[in-house]
């Protein structure tokens, strides 16, 4: 993680670095240099905001087909304001809509076949669904009739929303200061594929969206007392239409993550009891465990049509963002934050932000998060990721010893503070007292002794005197004794016996990193110059050939896996109610 150009490096050896491999860093730009360029940038984000969701052009010869309706309650009165949704058979995206004040709802299908139309549940109205078979050219009307709820169910619904409004939920006038109003395709502000500190970010985000428990994890059975699974079986096989057998069974495979295992029983269990929630979710997950996305997106949405929950809204948000539409994903986690601002909604909401190079409100929504959940040690590690995109190295460190400070046993916390430290020039605060704690407390952790002695060794060139003589070498020979395949160690080390003129064991320890990793292009450098000042000047450009392709490829794969992330495009609030997009 954090790939570096020599050139970007501080080590003893910059001086040896020829000028002509010297690349310009890059910063982060937080704004637009036009007025121009905002005013037609507002014109065309206005495309984004004004439907409630993306009607794509049909291609050259095909026609589309209007879908029309109406929503009306059990009185024959229009119903205003309900979220419909319309999904094709055997597809994963959904189209939105809103019912206007005559409870009229308009869609724009993609071509002619069944599709399903489902009106969401309220807390007025149950849900509703009804699948249509649409001809091409042809405009399908559909007419939707929800049901009251019965004054029990409402009571019931409204207890649910008094409880989250007290446990911090974001309500009307705690709306966050931005909106997300579109995605683009990546165009680069600036940034350069050689700034360790644009690698850095992109790597923390990734890092930081793994630490979401993800949809697909045990489900909602307890593990407690578990029968094994040759119970389970025999007793499916003497039961075979028996709920309680068929769900137990699916259920065991499911907390074992055996995903194609669990969904037969499971696909049993909610045939044989189409109503019981537990099993339909668990069979969410496990279809989202295998891969079978559009499974699971078809499972959620129907769970949602008579249950609204906001663990729903998170693992539809989960899919969403798997099948490639993150700004549906995004929509569902928000929507998830709203309903129940528990740690997990929260996390998912922020990291997703943070994954689509929103930094700000990422920082937002983790901030929110933090103060509303104060004990979690990974709402504060994303927040210090967020603050690191944006440029704040300084409070960024603060939140990530924090975490730390909150689980000192976890390695999460201070392998990101560990990168940033490497990433940025200067020390950062409380980054070297919590890193030689990481190191004393974990001193089998390969990555521990390399932060460490990364930690100590930019003190030494800050300082220009030794902190803490042979104690860098000593962390970074055990770093590798303990994972031979950590070649950046191995560079590291071969740094300090080159600032030592010892030029041998120099290129010993580069060697061993092009071992352990061929691909980091830093290590054939950094071996070229080796092999340059001992004399072998063969040798020393061969690897600098090696070095300068491996670099036009890392730098390639760079660009290639951002142009894969979309951007999210952002719309700040301001004190005074106008928009201005970022």
């Amino acid at each position: 993680m954090g790939r570096d150009s020599p050139s970007e490096r501080n080590g003893p050896t910059a001086e040896m670095n020829q000028p002509d491999r010297v690349r310009s860093s890059a910063t982060f730009h937080h704004g637009f240099c036009s007025p121009l360029f905002i005013a037609a940038l507002v014109t065309w984000m206005s495309l984004f905001v004004a439907p409630s969701f993306a009607q794509n052009a049909s291609p050259q010869g095909q026609l589309r087909i209007s879908i029309a309706g109406t929503v009306r309650d059990s009185g024959s009165k229009p119903v205003a304001g309900a979220r419909v949704l319309l999904k094709r058979q055997g597809e994963a995206k959904t189209l939105e809509s809103r019912t206007n004040a005559d409870g009229a709802f308009t869609f724009s299908a993609p071509g002619a076949g069944s599709y399903t139309v489902l009106v969401q549940k309220t807390d007025e109205y149950k849900g509703v669904s009804e699948v249509i078979t649409v001809s091409t050219g042809k405009t399908k009307r559909v007419e939707l009739v929800v049901e009251d709820l019965s004054a029990g169910e409402k009571a019931s619904t409204g207890a649910s929303v008094n409880s989250n409004a007290a446990q911090g939920t974001m309500e009307f006038e705690d709306k966050p200061d931005f909106t997300v109003a579109g995605v683009s395709d990546w165009s680069d502000l600036g940034l350069h594929g050689s700034d360790i500190k644009v690698r850095t970010s992109e790597e923390l985000a990734k890092d930081t969206a793994a630490l979401k428990s993800g949809g697909a994890s045990e489900g909602k059975a307890s593990a407690e007392a578990s029968p094994s699974e040759g119970e389970l079986k025999v007793a499916v096989a003497r039961a075979p239409e028996n709920f309680e057998a068929n769900y137990n069974l699916g259920a065991f495979y499911l907390r074992s993550q055996k995903y194609a295992q669990a969904i037969p029983p499971l696909e049993a269990a909610s045939r044989i009891d189409p109503r019981n929630p537990v099993s339909a979710y668990d069979l969410g997950l496990a279809y989202e465990g295998n891969g079978d996305l559009a499974k699971a997106h078809d499972q959620i949405v129907k769970m949602l049509s008579s249950v609204n929950t906001a663990d729903l809204h998170r693992m539809l948000g989960d899919v969403d963002e798997r099948t490639g539409d993150s700004l549906g994903a995004v929509g569902e986690y928000e929507t998830a934050v709203r309903m129940d601002p528990n740690e997990e909604n929260y996390f998912a909401w922020g990291a997703e932000l943070l994954l689509h190079r929103a930094a700000g409100p990422a920082a937002e929504v983790f901030t929110k998060g933090s103060s509303t959940h104060p004990d979690s040690a990974r709402m504060l590690a994303g927040l210090g990721a967020a603050l690191f995109a944006t440029g704040s190295y300084e409070e960024a460190a603060q939140k990530l010893c924090a975490a730390s400070d909150l689980k000192p046993a976890d390695p999460g916390p201070y392998i990101f503070l560990g990168e940033m430290e490497t990433a940025t020039p200067s020390p950062l605060p409380c980054g070297d007292a919590r890193l030689a704690r990481f190191a004393r407390e974990q001193p089998e952790n390969a990555l521990a002794n390399y932060y460490y002695a990364m930690a100590l060794l930019k003190q030494e060139r800050r300082s220009g005197s030794l902190v803490s003589p042979n104690q860098p070498e000593e962390l970074l020979e055990k770093a590798v004794s303990i994972d031979p395949k950590l070649g950046k160690a191995f560079v590291e080390l071969g740094n300090v016996y080159i600032a030592r003129e010892e030029v041998g064991k120099a290129i010993d320890a580069y060697q061993k990193a092009v071992e352990a990793s061929p691909e980091l292009s830093e290590a054939h450098y950094r071996l070229g110059l080796a092999y340059k000042r001992a004399g072998k000047d063969a040798e020393a450009q061969e690897e600098f050939q090696t070095y300068e392709k491996d670099e036009k490829a890392e730098t390639a794969a760079d660009e290639q896996q951002r142009r894969e992330v979309r951007q999210f495009l952002i719309v700040l609030r301001t004190p005074s109610d106008t928009s201005a997009p970022h």
